[in-house]
């Protein structure tokens, strides 16, 4: 994972100095709580994004009086479900987990989008929550009845990799330890660590003996066996015309220096996908087609003539084929490379379609790449030929379109190392290429609206220090449900660019009432009904700015376009967060929009 990236204290941002405590620090852990922040420290946990309240109120205390707001550092958010999409988006550079902290049912209940999410997209998150006290004795009147559930881990258990609610300090550090472990060891996702409130508030009894965290968190890599390994080389090996489904993979250069190598080794034509992070470079010749949310026509034909598949880990690889083959049989051998399955319960079914597999490697897929490449080491690689083009078009004057917005944005980057922290439905992956891992790190996961803005900021926060811009771009309704996570950007110094593709419409909902529409035989022109978030318009720009930030447009016509957005740029490489409003035009590019069309038949 990256762990080269980030800087993990704040020292130098805006609100480090005023959030250090004064006084001296608790010297050793007194109470319950200060046993639970201990732990979190010792599993280097750098950050705990929260949004106070009185059930974890112990908890807060000891972060800041035991441990001196540092390691971890509290993230002070505006609402539970930016902490969490925050937590999310340093996952998805980092592939680590970071900390939530929730305030009782009804904080939980704010970050349950958030946290599916996460459970989506396979990141690891620790997730703190609290309740209670447990002992009704101890609650206050009204408010800690209303406050306290009997299983409160049962609102998001169908989306959580593990959940405890430990009944004392030493059970609350073994609980956190496990979290950790079991967050970060693939297939990952998210868990949640429920902590009584009387629990967090009483004296210890006597102190607890050390705790030796590592040799409690053994490794666990899923490695592929040397049969599956060995059988899956040598189809490879005889494969006329295979193709690689390139789905979730790590944030690494070594895995994708590996993914590449074996692609070029078999000459393999590689398919990537847009709902998740960069992969393989899609300027690649052996690339087919530009990455989709659903598959264009140069995959699909690639597919079609394939005679041997790869999956590593592909999104729906049941669905991919399905969408492709219809109901006819899969000619091609199928290899799947997942862990997948282990994940799967019976409440949500982000399982998707059950696939036609002819050999399982239940492995991690970047151990799988590297296995079987080293086994067709002695292979010659495919001869190499010149890179696909991306090509920058100038932005015509007059009104915007996304395309305009993607051009516009690489006009004003100039060459610079850019990480695309979101992006919108609307984008085309012909836009823009993905040359290294974190050129763009994937969509939110659970398909919601609203995670674009605290994902785009854990993801900057993971990025700080380094070289790269972060740029974040979200629809104009992505935005406006998230667009008080920028907040905590301004307030700790992160810096980060939105870029707002504002169409001034919910437009996939229009797409989809057009199609309704059309099948039933009544009038398309009502489509926009009930969408459109006009009259009156929303002032983005004076959003960002209410917030600190520099808010820019709204930006409406392109002979504008590249000057607004160097303006902002230089706004984040000074430190700060920028908004941009641009307004483009409802549609989907040409190539999305038939997509769309195939994905709906």
């Amino acid at each position: 994972m990256i762990n080269n990236l980030g800087n993990e204290g704040v020292s130098g941002s805006r609100g480090r100095a005023s959030e250090r405590p004064i006084g001296p620090l608790a010297p050793e852990a007194r109470f319950g709580s200060d046993v639970a922040a201990d732990t979190l420290r010792a599993l280097d946990i750098p950050y705990i994004a929260l949004n106070p309240g009185a059930s974890f109120r112990g908890l807060h205390d000891s972060l800041v009086n035991r441990l001196g707001n540092e390691r971890p550092t509290m993230l002070l958010c505006l609402h539970e479900e930016h902490a969490v999409a925050i937590a999310h988006g340093w996952a998805k550079v980092t592939g680590r987990a970071m900390a939530a902290a929730v305030h009782s049912n009804v904080g939980l209940m704010h970050a349950t989008m958030a946290v599916f999410n996460a459970w989506c997209d396979r990141m690891p998150l620790l997730l703190v929550g609290a309740t209670g006290p447990v002992d009704a004795d101890k609650r206050r009147p009204w408010i800690d009845w209303i406050h306290t559930a009997r299983d409160q881990g049962a609102l998001v258990r169908g989306y959580v990799k593990w959940d405890d609610q430990p009944a004392s300090p030493a059970a609350t550090r073994e609980a956190l330890v496990r979290a950790k472990w079991i967050a970060e060891t693939a297939p990952r996702g998210p868990v949640y660590v429920n902590l009584d409130a009387g629990m967090q508030e009483a004296e210890l009894a006597a102190p607890l003996p050390p705790l030796d965290v590592q040799r409690l968190m053994p490794a666990a890599s899923a490695v592929p066996g040397p049969d599956v390994v060995a059988h899956a080389a040598s189809v490879l090996a005889a494969a006329k015309r295979p193709v690689i489904l390139a789905g979730r993979g790590s944030r690494t250069q070594d895995a994708w220096t590996k993914r590449l190598a074996l692609a070029e080794r078999v000459a393999a034509r590689v398919i990537t996908d847009l709902k998740l992070g960069a992969v393989f470079p899609t300027d690649h010749p052996l690339h087919a087609g530009a990455p989709a949310i659903w598959l264009d026509g140069e995959a699909r034909a690639a597919l079609e003539q394939a005679d041997v598949v790869l999956s590593l880990d592909w999104v729906d690889l049941g669905g991919a084929l399905k969408a492709v083959f219809g109901t006819a049989k899969v000619s091609a051998k199928v290899m799947h490379a997942s862990l997948d399955h282990r994940l799967h319960g019976g409440w949500s079914m982000d399982y998707q379609t059950l696939p036609e597999v002819d050999l399982l490697l239940p492995a991690d897929p970047d151990l799988v790449v590297e296995a079987v490449l080293e086994l067709l080491q002695a292979r010659p690689a495919a001869s190499k030929v010149s890179r696909r083009g991306f090509a920058v078009d100038a932005v015509p004057p007059g009104p915007l379109r996304i395309k305009h917005l993607a051009d516009g944005l690489r006009a004003a980057t100039d060459g610079r190392d850019v990480s695309l922290l979101h992006l919108p439905l609307s984008w085309d992956g012909a836009f823009w290429p993905f040359r290294h891992p974190l050129d763009f790190i994937g969509q939110d996961g659970g398909a919601g609206v609203g995670a674009g803005p605290g994902i785009s900021v854990g993801a900057a926060l993971a990025l700080r220090g380094s070289a790269r811009l972060p740029v974040g771009i979200c629809g104009d309704g992505d935005f406006l449900m998230g667009a008080t996570a920028i907040w905590t950007a301004v307030h700790y110094g992160i810096p980060l660019l939105i870029v707002v593709a504002n169409n001034r419409s919910f437009y996939n909902d229009e797409v989809h009432q057009e199609r309704v529409a059309r099948t039933r035989g009544r009038p398309i022109e009502n489509k926009w009904i009930g969408q459109r978030i006009t009259d009156p318009d929303i002032d983005i720009a004076a959003l960002a700015r209410a917030q600190g930030a520099t808010g820019v447009g709204p930006i409406d016509r392109g002979e504008h376009l590249v000057a607004a957005l160097r303006t902002a740029i230089a706004a984040v490489d000074a430190g700060g967060v920028a908004v941009v409003d641009v307004r483009v035009e409802p549609g989907y590019a040409a190539a999305m929009a038939a997509a769309t069309v195939r994905s709906a038949d």
